[in-house]
């Protein structure tokens, strides 16, 4: 056969990074949208900005003997609240808070954090909102956001969803580490108010509503809407108390999130003490009353799933308690004495409500 009786095939077309689902044009139109949002962040330690390959961060001198301090968590299913509700502009601060306040309990200063936006199209109103978010957390926390990365995966999500996860990185005087070895029988527990259910919870929660049918622009909860009130951004609690930790000592913290108050409160208890939490001594906010009505809840199962109003716990000495309560108000926050430590038998859980 000679070459004149060979097929001809014509050239293929030629394929760009776009036509496979990926626009390289939108992402960097979102880095110029995240830019001044990361420079509201900035904070002594920081040595580049956002577009390097690694951030970098030196710790400040004023520590002795640095100790560093991580945490990485995600928003989990409130995420699809909030694809369903619309509302992108407070899941970042939730993204914060959930590292933040991991890394808070041991006694660290959040110095700096990265976020992982991953979706199947990169939509750059609805990231940059999100970002928004999260440079509203850092804000709040006292850290800086540093660094991050933006994955556009066609195939992976689908159409209008996305994924987050962030990482925080503290510091904490080694000799300063809480660990709630101290504790000790007649230590008070004192509990931080909630926002509202944080980001824990949210996959029984949003059976209940799917059941429930609720009318979600209708007003509930002082005026707010019910869909505000499943929104409600997690509260970050860094500056009130690194204020109470410079001012008084403190024995022991447990930010409630997925467990509740009776898988988290054991966390930072030693052998032999147990906390015994009153649940009559909090208000515990109109949303859990409903979830906990509509969805036929057990008491054992709400405090193990939700916060029921308490996001934080804090351990003292009796004798600091009303300056720690006096502190607090101070900062800002609605804080209660809700327990106190007493000894614990073999047989007796670690942490019960009563």
């Amino acid at each position: 056969m000679n070459s004149d009786s060979s097929p001809i095939f014509p050239p293929p077309s030629p394929l760009s990074y776009r036509d496979a689902g990926v626009d390289i044009d939108a992402g960097d139109a979102l880095v110029e949208r995240i830019k001044p949002l990361a420079r509201r962040t900035l904070r002594e330690g920081v040595l580049g900005g956002i577009g390097g390959f690694g951030a970098l961060f030196e710790i400040p001198k004023r520590y002795r003997a640095p100790v560093l301090v991580s945490g990485t968590d995600g928003v989990g299913t409130k995420l699809k609240l909030a694809f369903d509700l619309k509302r992108h502009d407070t899941v970042g601060i939730d993204l914060v808070a959930m590292s933040v306040n991991d890394i808070l309990v041991q006694g660290a200063e959040p110095l700096f954090f990265l976020d992982y936006f991953a979706c199947g199209k990169l939509d750059v109103d609805t990231a940059a909102a999100v970002v928004s978010g999260i440079a509203r957390g850092c804000e709040l926390a006292g850290c800086a956001l540093i660094g991050g990365e933006t994955a556009e995966m066609p195939g992976m999500y689908p159409e209008g969803e996305y994924d987050l996860a962030g990482f925080a990185v503290g510091v904490v005087e080694k000799d300063a580490i809480l660990s709630g070895a101290d504790i000790a029988p007649g230590d008070a527990v004192i509990g931080l108010a909630s926002s509202g259910a944080h980001s824990n919870g949210y996959s029984l929660l949003r059976k209940i509503v799917a059941r429930a049918r609720p009318e979600l622009d209708a007003p509930f909860d002082g005026g707010k809407s019910f869909a505000d009130a499943l929104m409600a951004p997690t509260r970050i609690y860094v500056k009130p108390l690194l204020a109470l930790l410079s001012a008084l000592p403190v024995k022991g913290m447990a930010h409630i999130t997925g467990g509740g108050l009776t898988e988290n409160v054991p966390r930072i208890l030693p052998a032999g003490v147990q906390a015994v939490l009153r649940r009559q001594s909090w208000t515990r906010p109109p949303l859990f009353d409903w979830l906990q009505r509509e969805g036929g809840v057990a008491d054992a199962e709400m405090f193990r799933v939700f916060n029921c109003g308490i996001g934080m716990a804090v351990v003292v000495a009796r004798e600091h308690l009303p300056e720690a309560l006096r502190l607090l108000a101070e900062s800002g926050e609605t804080a209660w004495e809700i327990g106190e430590i007493t000894p614990r038998k073999a047989d007796e859980a670690a942490t019960v409500v009563v």
